[in-house]
């Protein structure tokens, strides 16, 4: 799955108008549509170009692959992960 240009880093195409809603919705539909996890309790926020995940996870595996889609869309440097993991019986 890839999203956006190769040409281009999040701080130039936030330059280019975006805004937040809109990068927080790409985060959001990029999570919903990977299948393998449920990321209906994940929240993103952005704070500037940093995109903050809050909410619960499963376990490190949905962990990964939530800040893995999020770093599609912002870059590595500007996911910071708040999330806490949901302990099941």
């Amino acid at each position: 799955m890839k999203f956006g240009s190769d040409s281009f880093s999040h701080e130039d195409c936030c330059s280019q108008g975006h805004s937040s809603a809109s990068t927080i919705a790409t985060i959001q539909a990029a999570l919903a549509a990977d299948a393998t996890f449920d990321s209906s309790a994940i929240t993103i926020a952005m704070l500037g170009p940093v995109a903050v995940l809050e909410g619960y996870i499963s376990d490190a595996q949905d962990r990964n692959k939530a800040i893995s889609i999020a770093a599609m869309i912002v870059g590595f440097e500007n996911v910071h992960d708040r999330m806490l993991s949901r302990v099941t019986s």
